[in-house]
C-alpha cells in the first residue's frame, strides 16, 4: 500500500513540475507583421500569441519582451504571453531607437535613456 500511495505522489509531484515549466513565459523568436496583425513566434516556432495591428505600432522587441506605441502619447511594454508590464509617456521617453534583452533605449534631442521593461531608468547620457 505503501508503494502505491508513493508512486501517486511522485506521479502528482511531477505532473505539478510539467505544468509549472509550461505556465513559465516562452521566450519570443520572432514577431511577424502584417496590415491587421502581429503574430508572435517562440523560439520553437510556435505561435503563442496574436495582437491586432489597432492596438498601436510596434517598435521593438527582444526574447523577453515587446514595446507597443499606442498613439502618440504612450508606450507599453508586454511580456511574450501579453501581459502588460508597463505603460510610458512618450514624452518623457523620447523615440525608441533599439530593444536587447530586458530593456530599450530611448533618444530625445538632447538625451539617450536607458529604460527596464518594467519601467525603471536604468541610466541617462547626453546626445551628440
Amino acid at each position: 500500500m505503501r508503494r502505491v500511495i508513493l508512486t501517486i505522489l511522485l506521479l502528482m509531484w511531477t505532473a505539478t513540475l510539467t505544468f509549472a515549466a509550461t505556465l513559465q513565459a516562452q521566450g519570443i523568436s520572432h514577431i511577424e507583421t502584417t496590415k491587421a496583425w502581429y503574430y508572435i513566434y517562440d523560439q520553437s516556432g510556435k505561435k503563442i500569441r496574436t495582437i491586432s495591428t489597432s492596438q498601436g505600432e510596434l517598435k521593438g522587441y527582444s526574447a523577453t519582451f515587446y514595446i507597443i506605441k499606442q498613439g502618440t502619447a504612450f508606450y507599453t511594454t508586454y511580456d511574450a504571453n501579453g501581459k502588460r508590464l508597463h505603460t510610458f509617456g512618450a514624452d518623457g521617453v523620447g523615440e525608441i531607437v533599439g530593444v536587447a534583452g530586458d530593456t530599450f533605449t530611448s533618444r530625445t534631442k538632447a538625451w539617450i535613456y536607458t529604460w527596464s521593461k518594467d519601467g525603471k531608468k536604468i541610466s541617462t547620457r547626453a546626445a551628440r
